[in-house]
């Protein structure tokens, strides 16, 4: 697997206030800074800016949320919640 985030890749959050939860990354700003959403408490139109280092990329890449953003740049807060919770699901979590 790639060290550096793709998007559409699974992450958990390992610093902050929403620490162990699950979101995707949804645009890559540099090296450095990816921006997260997870469709709930981070909606679409208002992402995190986390640092990469404070995030545990997962191995997993959601087809759906990445062909979404690059056919049209956006991705519904659902389709992030459902990713989301299938993922979790399917690591058991």
């Amino acid at each position: 697997m790639d060290a550096r985030p793709q998007i559409g890749q699974f992450v958990k959050e390992l610093r902050g206030r929403n620490e162990d939860s699950l979101a995707v990354v949804i645009a890559i700003i540099d090296d450095r800074f990816v921006m997260i959403a997870d469709g709930n408490k981070r909606k679409f139109d208002s992402p995190k800016k986390k640092n990469v280092l404070h995030l545990k990329l997962q191995p997993a890449i959601s087809q759906e949320v990445r062909n979404s953003l690059l056919e049209t740049g956006r991705v519904t807060n659902t389709k992030l919640r459902y990713v989301i919770q299938k993922f979790a699901h399917a690591k058991g979590e």
